[in-house]
């Protein structure tokens, strides 16, 4: 009998607690207790990127055909000289396997700087300049696969062999 008293008067002194009046009134009352934050509460579905409309990733500029070369501009001056003198030295020396050699290293350098400048399509080009001189090329083919592949989870088209678009031209500061 004492115990079941001990939690009667346990329980109404627990009931009592939970519902002061000042408590309720101080919760419900933000000049007590001011927001930390100034600017305006957002249900969650606004911080994601479910609902924003789709923004091209770097500068885009058409090339008056199908596909136009996107992303972040990069000065290729030195890979366009190396693709130059290996395709002149491969043209004056077609079976030399040295030459091919050259021109496939030129034209992957190209396409992996132009991959980490995220320009894509222009990229996929020369990998598949290099895979042409040498189609057992492994770092071309697994470029060339991994951007297309990009482009078909994307669910988007991708350039095929000879619509890929030059590398977006390079402006130097202050020129």
């Amino acid at each position: 009998m004492k115990k079941i008293s001990l939690f009667v008067i346990a329980g109404s002194l627990f009931a009592a607690g939970c519902n002061s009046g000042t408590a309720d009134t101080a919760a419900a009352d933000n000049t007590a207790n001011p927001p930390m934050r100034a600017e305006k509460m957002e249900p969650t579905t606004h911080h994601t990127f479910d609902n924003l409309p789709e923004k091209p990733v770097g500068p885009v500029k058409p090339t008056g055909g199908k596909w136009s070369a996107a992303g972040d501009p990069i000065d290729t001056t030195d890979f366009d000289k190396a693709v130059a003198d290996a395709e002149k030295n491969l043209k004056a020396k077609p079976n030399d396997t040295a030459a091919k050699s050259a021109a496939v290293d030129a034209y992957y350098k190209r396409g992996f700087a132009l991959t980490e400048a995220r320009q894509y399509a222009a990229a996929l080009g020369d990998y598949r300049r290099a895979l042409k001189i040498d189609p057992n090329h492994e770092d071309s083919k697994t470029w060339q696969q991994q951007i297309i592949g990009i482009y078909e989870m994307m669910k988007k088209d991708y350039p095929k062999p000879g619509e890929e678009p030059a590398p977006l031209p390079f402006k130097k500061e202050g020129a």
